[in-house]
């Protein structure tokens, strides 16, 4: 099963020099590391997502590695173009360099009130586009405490059926084609750049439960990657990646600097190799 580790840089950095400077570390640590060239194994594969002004560029500087880079976020007004000011289409950041976009963030959910209807048309748009999909998924401290996460996540994930069950009139073969555009990442709202971890045997547990929810959808998604995200960082990378059930890292802040991301990289490498 495919490993990833993807460094989400949210809104950062905020100069052009200094996303320069972070593309320019990560460059020479993998060359010097050869990090690049066993992460483009089947073991794991790494990948940035900048802030959607600075995907052009990135990928541009990442061309000739295998990093690959995805956005933050697309429109889901259109996955072509139209009269929607601020938004960016799947064709737009495709057309820019993103082979990815990360989808469902609790930050969206949150801050701009994305809901599953939402979602539903952002992932078909991707879809159209060609663009693989990152959907994260996750339960609030509330909702953890009141031992809601299941239900939470069941919701959450039920805009993958939403999403088959619309696409497959267009296409027999959609079941497949979404298997090979998507990873689901499981972000507890609560753990995300608080400094609070979940142990690795909730995770776990977490993410067989993903997994067997997302396969009852379908038999081509059986195999669906399932990463984990939420204060992750070099000291406790080793042990979520130890776990067969974590196929990978969805990170935040231990991204922005090419040593911490490379790290926790590095540790899902070994685990997985």
């Amino acid at each position: 099963m495919q490993t990833w580790v993807i460094g989400n840089w949210k809104q950062n950095p905020a100069t052009n020099h200094d996303v320069t400077m972070l593309v320019d570390s990560l460059l020479q640590a993998t060359n010097k590391d050869n990090v690049t060239k066993n992460a483009a194994t089947a073991v794991c594969q790494l990948m940035v997502a900048p802030s959607c002004i600075h995907l052009a560029s990135v990928s541009a500087r990442l061309q000739d590695s295998s990093l690959l880079c995805a956005a933050q976020d697309i429109s889901a007004h259109s996955h072509s173009t139209g009269a929607y000011t601020g938004d960016c289409s799947a064709q737009q950041v495709a057309d820019a360099g993103a082979s990815w976009t990360i989808l469902g963030h609790s930050e969206r959910r949150q801050y701009h009130k994305e809901c599953n209807d939402i979602l539903v048309q952002k992932m078909s748009n991707a879809l159209a586009q060609g663009l693989g999909i990152v959907l994260c998924v996750g339960e609030t401290q509330a909702q953890y405490d009141a031992k809601q996460t299941l239900s939470v996540l069941d919701a959450q994930l039920s805009v993958i059926k939403e999403l088959l069950n619309q696409q497959s009139n267009q296409s027999p073969e959609c079941a497949q084609k979404l298997a090979d555009h998507l990873i689901i990442a499981y972000e507890p709202v609560w753990a995300i750049g608080t400094g609070k971890v979940p142990t690795v045997t909730e995770v776990s547990a977490t993410h067989e439960y993903i997994k067997q929810t997302v396969a009852s959808f379908a038999a081509p998604l059986a195999n669906i990657s399932v990463l984990y995200g939420g204060s992750v960082n070099a000291v406790n990378a080793d042990n979520f990646a130890a776990s067969p059930m974590i196929n990978g890292a969805l990170v935040g802040g231990a991204a922005l600097k090419a040593d911490s991301f490379l790290a926790i990289a590095d540790a899902f490498i070994r685990a997985k190799a």
